[in-house]
């Protein structure tokens, strides 16, 4: 217990130490998901995608109401005019202003189904925005914790290259008396331009980290504080449970066969009448005789297709063919979600199998580290057996780091397949945004001079900002 608390603590001050460069101000895991969370153009553009499927609703639900247009015409005649009993030019000039009004009294209920299916949509749309917002946080968590992982290796290198120097020191002092060959400081030249490489290496691995980062966060890392303790998670049984619960994917694919089923029932009320009711008001003046009239007519028909090529009957396959389809792809995302589950939770079990196996590896290369050099100091080894006993040293402490760090990232990829990694269920300081706000104002359809019109205006302008 002891060592382990040691060796902790040194992946901890490696660690640590890795973040000494950057603003004085830490910046931890959460604040980094929230700048990831406001940042993401992503998630935008998937609000956006959203507020266009609640119009959908909209669009659906003015189907249902009465329509009332205007038409206004100005007619000139002109020509030569000759009868038995007179002849001339003809010359007028005519205006008509006419109000249109049309209602659809009954459709077999084509109209409130697509009202329906929009609706549906719309539901899909929104677990489609979760998902995006689990991948943006996955991709933030995966970033910021790939910083710390290379932070960490880079200072491991860099602790490595001054061991190796001071063993290529120590290896010509002793070639200086006569203990060793200048193969044995050949060999340490050697390891020490490989050390040079690796921390080359390194250095180029955490830029392109912090590049990722600056990508998904928005702004550079600074100095970047330790993640802290896992998230509480579920045990397996009860996740696999909640996935196929509430798991976004699932959700999304459920309410799009809704939304097809629904269509199937459209496309075939489109086989069938409808009885329809208009109006018109409309007024002429005859500019050249000095008549006027009003005129108005109401008008009851009724019309519905007697053949159309067959196009009618392909709609409606081609629309079961989509639900059969959607209906296939629901089974394979259960089964993918149910495989993610297992999947993340065993990676997370590994990864804590090989933190501990790493932390075992790291005391046992510690002590003979130790005593290597202990032993190359008197005489009984050569510089080769201590430069292979710090190399070994050194492949345990950079596969710790790494578990430390697959082990967090694992425990996120967990949450998200479970569907709980979202910024409600994080506790993020974020200004949650709400898909049933914009729904609840676009869902009857205000016109844009009323006062729910007018509303919208104005969130839509908070939103474009």
């Amino acid at each position: 217990m002891t060592f382990r608390r040691t060796v902790r603590g040194f992946v901890a001050a490696a660690m640590v130490t890795a973040m000494t460069s950057g603003a004085a101000m830490a910046e931890n895991l959460a604040s980094a998901l929230t700048s990831a969370y406001n940042h993401s153009g992503l998630l935008d553009q998937n609000r956006a995608v959203l507020r266009a499927a609640d119009e959908d609703v909209a669009i659906a639900m003015a189907s249902l109401r009465p329509t009332l247009s205007w038409a206004a015409e100005v007619k000139r005649t002109f020509g030569y005019s000759k009868t038995l009993q007179a002849q001339g030019r003809v010359n007028s000039t005519e205006t008509t202003l006419a109000l249109i009004g049309s209602y659809t009294l009954y459709d077999f209920g084509r109209n409130k189904l697509a009202l329906e299916g929009a609706k549906e949509t719309v539901l899909a749309t929104r677990e489609a925005l979760i998902s995006v917002e689990q991948q943006i946080l996955l991709g933030a968590v995966s970033a910021y914790l790939n910083v710390r992982r290379n932070q960490a290796i880079v200072n491991l290198r860099h602790n490595n290259v001054r061991v190796i120097t001071t063993e290529l020191r120590a290896a010509r002092d002793r070639f200086e008396v006569g203990e060793v060959t200048r193969t044995d400081v050949a060999l340490a030249e050697a390891s020490l331009a490989s050390a040079r490489s690796a921390l080359a290496g390194a250095q180029g691995d955490l830029e392109i980290a912090k590049a990722t980062y600056t990508s998904v966060i928005g702004h550079p890392p600074r100095k970047l504080s330790a993640p802290g303790s896992l998230p509480r998670l579920p045990g397996q049984k009860e996740g696999q449970a909640t996935a196929l619960r509430i798991h976004p994917d699932l959700r999304q694919v459920q309410h799009q066969i809704l939304a097809l089923e629904y269509a199937i029932k459209e496309a075939e009320a489109d086989m069938k009448p409808t009885i329809s009711l208009s109006g018109r008001l409309g007024a002429t003046d005859s500019l050249n005789n000095g008549t006027y009239s009003r005129t108005g007519t109401i008008t009851l028909g009724a019309e519905g297709p007697i053949y159309q090529g067959g196009r009618l009957s392909a709609v409606v396959r081609k629309v079961k063919a989509q639900r059969d389809q959607a209906k296939g792809n629901l089974h394979a995302t259960r089964h993918g979600i149910t495989q993610d589950v297992s999947t993340a939770y065993a990676t997370l079990a590994v990864a804590a199998a090989s933190i501990e196996a790493s932390e075992r590896q790291v005391r046992a290369a510690q002590i003979a580290f130790n005593g290597v050099r202990e032993e190359a100091s008197l005489g009984a080894r050569t510089t080769v057996d201590v430069l292979d006993a710090e190399q070994d040293l050194l492949d345990a402490r950079a596969t710790l780091i790494s578990a430390t760090i697959d082990r967090h990232i694992a425990a996120y990829q967990v949450l998200a397949t479970l569907g709980l990694l979202t910024a409600k269920n994080l506790h993020l300081d974020v200004v949650h945004y709400d898909p049933v706000e914009y729904y609840n104002l676009v869902k009857t359809a205000p016109t844009a001079k009323s006062r729910q019109g007018r509303q919208l205006d104005r969130v839509l302008e908070r939103l474009s900002r």
